[in-house]
């Protein structure tokens, strides 16, 4: 047993909203200190990373909560949809946000968003092989422009974006491009 091994001791659920929840929760280590931590509950999202021969598609879109109006992104969204894997989840958001199926399907990883404060796990995909599908259309309350950024110039997608799954998926697909 480490000296970092916890263990749960109690958990209130403090707040319910539409997509994250709230639990205050009392931990104690080994060495018998106990801590209390609130914790956000979210269930999840998937991150696309679609790609065609000469460019990665992007969307800019407003992020209230960044307090910015264009958020450079790959396609994403929220696992909210009962019994949807997430790789189904990214082949719906894909379709919706920008108008495209993919042939071939890579796992690339799975990240916590921000560990210490939230369990928001994103699942990230590679999507090539792109083509043209139809879906329902993307949320009313959506705002997306589609980007189609050269590959090219990968860089400058990196540099603008400040969104965590972009940034991370632009840096794995960069990796591959080397």
């Amino acid at each position: 047993m480490s000296d970092r091994d916890f263990q749960r001791l109690s958990s209130e659920r403090v707040f319910e909203g539409a997509i994250v929840a709230i639990d205050r929760e009392r931990y104690r280590y080994p060495d018998g200190e106990e801590v209390t931590r609130e914790i956000i509950r979210h269930p999840g999202a998937v991150g696309v990373v679609a790609v065609d021969e000469h460019h990665i598609w992007l969307v800019r879109q407003p992020r209230e909560a960044a307090g910015d109006p264009d958020m450079l992104e790959i396609p994403a969204g929220k696992l909210d949809e009962e019994g949807e894997s997430p790789l189904d989840t990214g082949k719906r958001e894909l379709a919706e946000e920008i108008g495209r199926g993919a042939e071939t399907w890579e796992h690339l990883t799975t990240f916590f968003t921000s560990c210490g404060i939230i369990d928001e796990q994103v699942h990230l995909y590679l999507a090539t092989g792109l083509h043209e599908q139809t879906a329902e259309p993307p949320d009313h309350n959506e705002r997306i422009e589609i980007v189609r950024w050269p590959l090219s110039s990968l860089d400058e997608a990196i540099a603008e974006t400040r969104d965590s799954k972009t940034l991370i998926g632009l840096l794995l697909l960069q990796r591959r491009l080397q």
